[in-house]
């Protein structure tokens, strides 16, 4: 699984400016999903339904706010439930060696810094080695902040408005214009300092609180070094393969790339057309060849099922002044955080397991991320649960050319705990149908995204449509033209239906514990994990310890 990566930034969906030649082999000697969609358009909430088969709203793992949309800290008490079960936890009670090679970016601890609740460890995975957070233009020093970077901007401007406070009192005082008490100028420099720690206590050291690595529950670099993340997690993926090629396993490779800050090594600088981001591209391509010679090299490739996708869209907002830091969706509107449009959930999908599936084949069915967990417990030979809804359905017989139409009829696109859009997929009918009741507020208007605040928000900055926006998918993937009852004399229909499904939807959603309250959100220096001692948390063990699997 890439971490936002455009549907259009590979080879095999159209692009002509990068290379991906390892991941067009996998497409063409597998099938490949065109209409293939993330359960939400930000990385939290779309790991969390890839790995439960469920819609997020169902665990929790939603935001209510615009501010934090993803888990924000690690030493924040958030993240997937424990009563959740992954796929990985399913293929585990099947004998199945499970192992987790990169970004986790679903919560580490509950109520102390070494619970490690959320870990995947908890969540069905035999072994862990990469970044339990994610990575962010904060884990490079040289680059500029993206955790709440307005807010952080604002938070610097208050400080130095509250900070000039006691120097103006100073004036009078000094100037004898009147008596100023030393006891108000000491409150108000007092006030500075203490809001100044408040926030940069957290904001300051994000490099150090956030971007470590772990192997399963031990820090192994606090910094991480970022330079050289991506040759050990590759050293670690194929350690994981030769202990394991002779009994049954699952790796999910969740990479880094090609999230912010683009770190790639110096070979694959200034290898593309495309500038960093292009660079950062190929390189996971290449990494990703690594990882089928691998699979050639033990003659396991014929029995393997290799799947590649990415968790949601391009990051259209992601600028390093003109320069574009984000990947490009394709012929799709929008993008990365936007609920609805199909920019931000529209991403790759492509299965190669070469004595099941026929080579070549392209199905543009509607199939979903969610799918993932019914495939494999159907492939594991597992039960899927029965005490909770599964939103995926199983792919194979589309995948086999058994079924020619998806099991999905109605798919439900949220951003955060609001429902923006819904699309329905006509029973024995090619067309589908795609209805907004709320759409982002491009900023500045026209040109496709939120360039103001470096994100759409969810509710709020929003525009909310009634009658809704119609589109029909099927003749109209870019949603060019939205349709109405003037030139489309099924939309009252077709709205209806969609209301109902809503209405029938609504009914199956359960209470669950908010996991992005304002609480479990906030940094928290009892749970942050720390190698040393708190706060002077430091060290590099990867020296120490050969990256292999246990």
């Amino acid at each position: 699984m890439a971490d936002d990566l455009g549907v259009g930034d590979l080879c095999c969906y159209g692009n002509n400016s990068v290379s991906t030649p390892n991941v067009d082999r996998l497409a063409s000697e597998g099938v490949m999903l065109t209409q293939h969609l993330a359960a939400a358009s930000m990385c939290t909430p779309s790991r969390a339904a890839f790995l439960t088969g469920r819609y997020p709203i169902r665990s929790g793992m939603v935001s209510p706010y615009n501010l934090n949309r993803a888990l924000t800290w690690l030493g924040g008490s958030s993240g997937l439930p424990t009563n959740e079960t992954t796929f990985a936890k399913l293929l585990q009670h099947r004998g199945y060696r499970t192992g987790l090679i990169g970004k986790w970016h679903l919560g580490l601890s509950c109520a102390s810094r070494n619970d490690h609740c959320y870990h995947p460890l908890n969540h069905g995975f035999h072994y862990f080695y990469g970044m339990p957070f994610g990575l962010l233009s904060d884990c490079q020093a040289s680059r500029k902040p993206e955790l709440h970077r307005w807010l952080r901007i604002r938070l610097w401007v208050s400080t130095a408005l509250v900070g000039l406070v006691p120097f103006l009192l100073l004036i009078p005082k000094f100037a004898r214009w009147f008596s100023v008490p030393w006891k108000v100028i000491f409150f108000f420099a007092l006030l500075a300092f203490l809001f100044f720690t408040s926030w940069y206590s957290s904001y300051g050291f994000i490099r150090r609180w956030n971007c470590i690595l772990m192997r399963n529950h031990e820090i192994i670099q606090q910094p991480m070094k970022e330079e050289k993340v991506a040759s050990l997690l590759l050293k670690e993926a194929l350690a994981f393969i030769e202990r394991y090629k002779r009994e049954p396993f699952l790796l999910f490779f969740s990479f880094l790339h090609v999230h912010t800050p683009l770190i790639s090594k110096e070979k694959f600088v200034g290898h593309s057309k495309y500038g960093r981001y292009g660079d950062n591209v190929e390189e996971m391509d290449w990494m990703v060849g690594k990882i089928l010679d691998a699979l050639d090299r033990e003659r396991l490739a014929n029995h393997t099922l290799v799947y590649f996708t990415s968790d949601n869209g391009g990051h259209l907002e992601s600028l390093d002044g003109d320069t574009q830091l984000g990947g490009w969706n394709g012929i799709y509107k929008g993008g990365k955080g936007m609920g609805g449009w199909e920019g931000g959930i529209r991403v790759p999908g492509i299965f190669r397991w070469p004595t099941v599936l026929e080579a070549g084949r392209v199905i543009s069915e509607p199939t979903s991320l969610m799918d993932i967990y019914p495939t494999l417990s159907y492939i594991g030979g597992g039960i899927l649960p029965q005490d909770r809804v599964i939103d995926g359905q199983n792919l194979m017989p589309l995948l086999e050319g058994r079924a020619s139409h998806s099991h999905h009829e109605f798919l439900f696109h949220y951003c955060g705990v609001y429902l923006h859009t819904v699309r329905w997929h006509q029973k024995d009918c090619a067309t589908v149908w795609k209805v907004h009741y709320v759409t982002p507020k491009f900023y500045p208007e026209g040109t496709g995204a939120c360039y103001g605040s470096g994100i759409c928000s969810c509710s709020g900055d929003v525009t909310y449509h009634d009658p809704p926006l119609l589109f029909d998918i099927s003749r109209d993937p870019s949603e060019a033209i939205p349709l109405n009852p003037d030139n489309e004399p099924l939309f009252d229909s077709v709205i209806k239906k969609m209301e109902a499904a809503i209405k029938e939807h609504r009914g199956t959603l359960t209470p669950a514990p908010q996991q992005f309250s304002v609480f479990n959100t906030i940094w928290k220096p009892w749970l942050q994990p720390c190698c040393g001692t708190f706060p002077f948390c430091g060290c590099d063990k990867e020296d120490d310890i050969l990256p292999t699997a246990p």
